[in-house]
């Protein structure tokens, strides 16, 4: 998915009057679309030579006589070229497919002063409103098998005219003629106009014609963007059909396949064309295919929505009706939730059953034409690595005309071969090619925060893999609740902490649900000295509900050794079956921290209890304890409560460095 947002300004010429200075001046750089070309093993990927386009597309090579191809480029022929994928299109028989263009053909990077190959400014070579127009013509002689009587090919039509000019003058036509000595001519023609415009700029990511108007409304002259909007969908295709022409056993016929601008040189259409093949006999057949398309952009990571869209094409000359049943069914993929409302459809009647987790869909297609349905889910939370979302669905269609549906078909490409048997039937070419695959972060085992990255007098964040999983809350009325550049443990900076009552409590907040991990220890360093009168500062370690996890208590105790500074800390934690707070001891006397480093660690020990330990810095640990939970496990939590219910005139300042998190994974 196309992230960019580079702009272009788009005009229809005899619609709108645009002066030459604003055309130039509003031309900008559209980001590069990605294009997959891999050498073919019968012709050069983005060739545009007549006979590299001819095996690129025939089924049978030994059918082709000669071949040839001309366009109105006169720099390189670029409105011609042979693929191996773009975006969404991919060969239905063999590895290649051509595409023709009335602009330059394929997802071209684009650069200032240059034109996306689907936009609507278009790439024109001749006059913007001169002539001739831009055309490109792909001719073959072919010899017609024995006993064949009949001509197939897959074709789809891409166009910016949609969706503003139908109905107009202003439509890009792909016309195909075969003549044949037997059967005499015959003509298959797509435009906008053709009604069989089923898919948007949404369902067509990587093609060159994924393009949006920013102002969220394609018409009259707007900004265009690949950023996709809904609405503002300012391009649409076709879904993908198979054409036929009659023709007669070993005589030789003339295919021409043309595309040419009407009316103007702009607004670019472009033709997909593939499997130019012979049969014995007249076909009739539906043929589905499925596209998904992570709407947040890749990889595919947890709550990213999906979007599916699924062509259903009656190739046949004969209509398929509304028979009793569904005519489609699609079971919501495991490990996804389905996004309510969000089932549509070009004809027909479709709906979400909750109670099946599946799509439905009812409806006729007439011969010769096609529906698009589209629905979208999320993809669930805690998903491990490389977690494959796979999803089919399943078309019912009357193969016989009795009014039963007979017959089934598959939302897959049956020729596109991954070596992979995915469905358990034996064959590794008829898989669903819709799979994605979850990018989830391998979890760490362990998370540090230690300052040395936040700036000084403010808060602290830290992240991990792009995912914020620590933030202090922002000081207020002078307190001293921010990162320190001094005073510290071993990195450059600390944490400092001084608050009074009328500035707590303060937080320490946590979010681990995006690392797919869950808390098994705590830790920090901190320092400490003694003061000159009393004081209490406690951490509540809470859940998302607001309940106490644990809590330790930093308080000051008159020690009557300085009239200066008499109050010691001692520092203890509640254990909730005796009611009580028990003391941690240091190797000073009576327990007590006098300045120095300390570290205080939380550690979850089976299921309810937590084991509090207390080391002193270059000498280990000094003190262990087990108390059991209060309300919730120290794997929930969620914030660090900091606050007191004291006033001091000097209030005591503690430092915070090296502060660490244990983590195991979800499961």
């Amino acid at each position: 998915m196309i992230k960019a947002d580079a702009n272009i300004f788009r005009h229809h010429p005899g619609h709108h009057h645009i002066s030459p200075a604003m055309v130039v001046g509003s031309i900008l750089i559209l980001a590069s679309l990605s294009m997959v070309v891999i050498p073919s093993a019968h012709v050069r990927a983005g060739s545009y030579d007549g006979e590299d386009l001819a095996y690129a597309i025939l089924a049978d090579p030994s059918t082709l006589i000669s071949s040839y191809y001309t366009d109105t480029d006169t720099i390189g022929h670029r409105q011609a070229g042979v693929f191996t994928s773009l975006g969404t299109m991919h060969p239905t028989n063999g590895s290649t497919f051509v595409i023709l263009s009335t602009g330059i053909a394929g997802a071209v990077p684009v650069t200032t002063n240059s034109y996306n190959p689907g936009s609507e400014r278009g790439t024109y070579f001749h006059g913007r409103y001169g002539y001739p127009r831009d055309r490109a013509s792909l001719t073959l002689v072919l010899q017609v098998p024995q006993h064949m009587h009949y001509l197939y090919y897959d074709v789809q039509f891409l166009s910016a005219e949609y969706p503003e000019y139908v109905g107009t003058q202003y439509n890009d036509k792909l016309t195909v003629t075969v003549d044949s000595p037997s059967q005499g001519t015959s003509t298959y023609i797509i435009d906008v106009n053709s009604g069989n415009f089923v898919l948007t700029a949404h369902n067509i990511p990587g093609t060159g014609f994924d393009i949006f108007a920013t102002s969220g409304n394609p018409n009259g002259v707007d900004w265009v963007s690949t950023t996709p909007r809904d609405p503002g969908a300012d391009a649409g295709a076709t879904a993908l059909v198979t054409a036929e022409h009659p023709v007669s056993p070993n005589e030789i016929i003339t295919v021409t396949f043309t595309i040419k601008d009407t009316g103007d040189n702009q607004f670019d259409s472009a033709a997909f064309i593939d499997n130019l093949m012979f049969s014995g006999y007249a076909k009739t057949e539906i043929t589905s295919r499925k596209t998904v398309q992570d709407l947040n952009g890749e990889p595919a990571e947890s709550n990213d929505i999906l979007e599916y869209t699924i062509t259903i094409s009656n190739t046949g000359n004969a209509d398929q009706n509304d028979n009793p049943g569904n005519e489609f069914e699609d079971i919501i993929p495991e490990n996804t939730t389905y996004v309510a409302g969000s089932a549509t459809a070009t004809s027909g009647t479709i709906q979400y059953n909750s109670q099946e987790n599946k799509i439905e869909w009812n409806g006729e297609i007439p011969k010769e034409s096609s529906i698009a349905l589209t629905f979208r889910v999320t993809i669930n939370t805690g998903l491990r690595n490389n977690t494959i979302i796979s999803n089919q669905g399943i078309v019912y269609w009357d193969s016989d005309e009795d009014g039963i549906n007979d017959k089934t078909e598959l939302t897959d490409d049956p020729n596109i071969d991954d070596g992979v048997d995915q469905d358990g039937d034996g064959e590794t070419g008829d898989d669903d090619p819709t799979n994605i695959t979850v990018f989830a972060y391998e979890p760490p085992s362990t998370l540090t925060e230690d300052f040395s990255d936040d700036t000084p007098g403010g808060n602290a964040t830290q992240s991990y893999q792009g995912h914020q999983w620590f933030e202090t809350t922002q000081k207020k009325n002078k307190i001293n609740f921010e990162v320190a550049p001094s005073y510290h443990y071993q990195t450059p900076q600390s944490f400092k902490i001084k608050i009074r009552k009328q500035n707590s409590p303060q937080y320490w907040n946590y979010s681990f649900s995006q690392l797919n991990s869950q808390l098994q220890w705590w830790e920090a360093w901190f320092a400490c000295g003694n003061t000159s009168e009393e004081y209490s500062l406690q951490l509540n370690f809470k859940n998302s509900n607001n309940q106490d996890i644990a809590r330790i208590k930093f308080e000051y105790t008159n020690n009557g050794t300085d009239p200066v500074q008499s109050y010691v800390l001692k520092l203890s934690y509640w254990d909730p079956d005796t009611e009580n707070w028990t003391q941690l001891q240091s190797n000073h006397i009576n327990g007590y921290l006098f300045n120095g480093w300390y570290k205080i660690r939380l550690q979850i020990n089976n299921s309810n209890y937590i084991d509090y330990s207390l080391n002193q810095s270059n000498q280990g640990v000094v003190d262990i304890k087990t108390g059991r939970q209060i309300h919730s496990s120290l794997s929930d939590l969620t914030r660090i409560e900091w606050t007191t219910t004291y006033n001091p005139i000097i209030c005591p300042i503690f430092f915070w460095d090296e502060h660490k998190i244990g983590l195991t994974q979800l499961t």
